[in-house]
This record gives C-alpha cells, structure tokens and sequence, in this order.
C-alpha cells in the first residue's frame, strides 16, 4: 500500500519552470517542512528526514531535490495558513494518499525521537483538513513512533 501512494505521489503534475505553493509537490514540502519546525527546532537528523522523504517521493535528486526543498521552506515561510497547502493536496490526492502524506508528516515528527505537543497538533490539523480520520492519523502515529526505539506512540487526544 505504501508503494502506491509513494507512486501516486510521483505522478502528480510538477511545474517544471517555476514551481508554485499550487503545485501539489511544493505544497506537501511546504507541509513537511512546516511541521518539522513547528516545535521550534529544527535538527539535523530532521532536515535530512525531510529531505529523504521528497527524494524518494518525487523520484529526485541534488539540484531539483534543494529546489523542492526551498520552494516548500519558502511557501511555508509566506505562508499565513495550512489551508493553501492542504487544499491542493486534497485536490490531488485520494483517500488512501491522504493517509500516506500523513504517515510521511509522522515520519518527520519522530526523525529525532520525540513528539512534541506542537508537531502533533500540526498533524491532527492538516489530518482534519484533508479529510484524514481520526483513527486513521492515530495508527500512522502508532506506526511512525514503533520504527523509533524508545518513541511513544501516544499523544494528548488519546
């Protein structure tokens, strides 16, 4: 399953000039890179998290892999609010995607082995806004703190 959202994902159109807060690839960066910061401290071990995850989703590699990176740290920074984000991706994404982009953001959120209360609001957020069900995005959390050794895989709305 994760292979197909993975390849649903690559598929998606990219602008290929330019690319735009509209162009579902920046948008999920925009969202990852969010939520990577949304506990106010970025680490090196989620940078480069960060920075797997668009490569082996997007299929790309050193010059374009630091573009979509900075086209999603720039959308995120100019940004007054997820909804520009989320909004495409639940254009573009189906059901089973949309769980997988928010196992993608969990992946993030444990990159350095803790939760923090700020990324899991960040994530029970887009969850809402794209449509992704409560025990949907609980499972992916479950999930993505059982491959980090010592991580809990509760949070506060549970």
């Amino acid at each position: 399953m994760f292979e197909r959202v993975l390849s649903f994902l690559r598929d998606l159109p990219g602008g290929e000039a330019k690319p735009s807060a509209d162009d579902p690839r920046v948008a999920a960066s925009a969202l990852l890179y969010h939520v990577m910061n949304a506990d106010g401290v970025r680490q090196d071990v989620e940078w480069e998290r960060f920075k797997d995850i668009l490569a082996e989703t997007y299929s790309v590699s050193g010059a374009e892999l630091d573009a979509l990176a900075a086209a999603g740290e720039r959308a995120d920074n100019e940004a007054i609010d997820l909804y520009a984000f989320t909004s495409v991706l639940k254009r573009h994404l189906d059901t089973e995607a949309r769980k997988g982009f928010i196992g993608l953001m969990w992946e993030i959120v444990y990159a350095d082995g803790e939760l923090h209360e700020l990324e899991d609001n960040t994530v029970w957020r887009v969850a809402e806004l794209i449509g992704v069900e409560r025990h949907d995005r609980i499972e992916a959390r479950r999930k993505a703190a059982a491959e980090v050794p010592g991580a809990s895989g509760k949070s506060s709305d549970e």
